[in-house]
């Protein structure tokens, strides 16, 4: 008999979610199960090549749901929520770093580097753990992922500004 490890909550979620996405042209940017007070949250981000639109996270939620209710892989009352990751997305998975090389990136460390927790710089390289910031024309950053709060894209997108 073989005894393995429980698959953790949003492993299954992931899991229940691919036929969903793959109908839907939709790529699972991240899923969070995370309690906020004393309300339980499963957290779909969704995305597709020029953005999700409020169809598209409807959609997905209804599918999703009644998935969800037919398999009851969460044991506690919890609230769905789906949505876009944003243009300030975080990023976790592997593939984000991958997909994100190039781009600007805010980088908030756990721990201050001189003073400083906060850098903003373009995503140089991506290996493993190991990241390189290219801060400016003369300075790199490297640093373990793990050493980092968050890596989020950066939007420098201009809202109008006040006059």
């Amino acid at each position: 008999m073989a005894t393995g490890k429980k698959p953790s909550t949003t492993a299954v979620c992931e899991e229940l979610a691919k036929p969903v996405l793959q109908e839907l042209g939709l790529t699972l940017w991240d899923l969070r199960f995370e309690k906020e007070g004393s309300v339980w949250f499963l957290r779909y981000y969704i995305d597709k090549p020029g953005g999700v639109t409020i169809d598209d996270c409807e959609a997905f939620s209804r599918a999703v749901d009644k998935l969800l209710d037919q398999a009851d892989p969460v044991e506690q009352s919890y609230t769905l929520e789906v949505s876009s990751p944003g243009v300030e997305r975080e990023l976790t998975r592997p593939w984000h770093f991958e997909q994100c090389l190039g781009k600007r990136v805010m980088v908030r460390l756990i721990r201050p580097v001189e003073g400083v927790r906060d850098f903003e710089g373009l995503l140089a390289a991506a290996a493993q753990d190991q990241l390189t910031l290219r801060l400016d024309d003369e300075t790199e950053m490297c640093l373990a992922r793990s050493e980092a709060a968050y890596i989020r894209l950066y939007d420098d997108f201009d809202y109008g500004g006040q006059e």
